[in-house]
């Protein structure tokens, strides 16, 4: 039966090692069969149970006892012990183990079943003032173990950081409190904003929730310990740590920690030209002025291309602005560039 169930599938086109492995035998085990005449399959099982088998009988009693209402939320591991404090022995824990797995039974059952946590739902933003994110990040204090805490929000389309302040501790309310001076100083309606955050305390607590209904903002969160789902914030996280003036000790103080934080935010929104965004400013995206700039260096290029054709062997760099910028985009979307 093997040997011709493998030459049915060789002549249809499968390879003999990929037949093989579907009837879980090696290609080397064939070979010596075929050169032997062992016959169609040349497997020897043994011919007698082994002594030591569990009966159907056994079986059963193993399986009602591990699913009895004292033990069913339980591991085989927590089980076996418990019935050796009674006197009672049934199976190893590998065999308790080995006969769920045959009942399809190692599923997490009860109240041992584990949260889902979903994938944040997408928000496109094609424009400013759409989608802000959010989020904290350490800053080393004079004092060994204590730290400063670095609030940021920065708006998805544009990238620009739109607030940022250094506090001495976390808390929700110096949250609600920088993302209203933040709407304040822009003269901004904060209104259907989408604002999205990790599952931080201050992020969750009462004082901010509060004022963001108050507000009419959209709150959207991560799910927990998965920091790609607030990758913009992250990433800015990452260039503010990795700029060649960041400390390499700690800051003096909370002053100077928000002094050079104000330095890092204006370079940053004015003269960083940052890749998501066709290498223009966040400030000139902010503002629209991106357009007149990738225009501009689009002109340029096609004017290079004309001089020296033979230097370019396809199209011009694309110098088009990003229209769309997606928030934790479904698996099946793309990203628009």
């Amino acid at each position: 039966m093997i040997l011709s169930l493998v030459d049915e599938a060789m002549h249809s086109g499968v390879r003999q090692e990929k037949a093989c492995d579907e009837l879980n035998i090696r290609s080397r085990t064939l070979q010596r069969w075929r050169l032997s005449g062992v016959g169609d399959d040349g497997r020897h099982g043994p011919k007698r149970a082994p002594c030591n088998k569990f009966s159907k009988s056994e079986r059963q009693r193993v399986l009602a006892l591990v699913n009895t209402p004292e033990h069913r939320d339980l591991t085989p591991h927590q089980i076996v012990p418990r019935l050796a404090d009674k006197g009672v022995y049934v199976a190893s824990e590998s065999t308790i183990y080995r006969f769920l797995r045959a009942e399809k039974q190692l599923a997490h059952r009860g109240r041992t079943r584990p949260a889902v946590h979903h994938r944040p739902k997408e928000y496109v933003s094609t424009g400013p003032n759409q989608v802000w994110s959010w989020d904290i990040t350490y800053l080393r204090s004079p004092i060994r173990g204590e730290f400063f805490y670095l609030y940021q929000f920065m708006d998805v389309w544009s990238r620009k950081i739109v607030a940022a302040w250094v506090y001495a501790t976390e808390s929700t309310d110096s949250a609600a409190e920088l993302f209203l001076a933040s709407c304040a100083a822009m003269n901004l309606d904060p209104r259907g904003i989408v604002l999205h955050s990790d599952n931080g305390g201050p992020m969750k607590g009462a004082t901010l929730r509060a004022t963001l209904d108050r507000l009419g903002v959209v709150t959207s969160f991560s799910r927990p310990r998965v920091s790609d789902d607030n990758p913009f914030s992250e990433a800015l996280f990452r260039t503010l740590k990795y700029r060649p003036e960041y400390p390499g000790s700690a800051f003096a103080s909370l002053e100077a920690a928000n002094a050079w934080v104000q330095d890092f935010v204006l370079w940053y929104n004015t003269v960083h030209q940052h890749s998501g965004i066709r290498f223009v400013t966040p400030e000139a995206r902010h503002c629209g002025r991106d357009v007149a700039i990738l225009a501009r260096r689009d002109r340029v290029y096609k004017k290079a291309r004309c001089r020296r054709p033979e230097r370019w062997s396809g199209e011009t760099r694309n110098w088009t602005p990003v229209e769309t910028v997606s928030l934790n985009p479904a698996k099946s979307a793309t990203r628009l560039k």
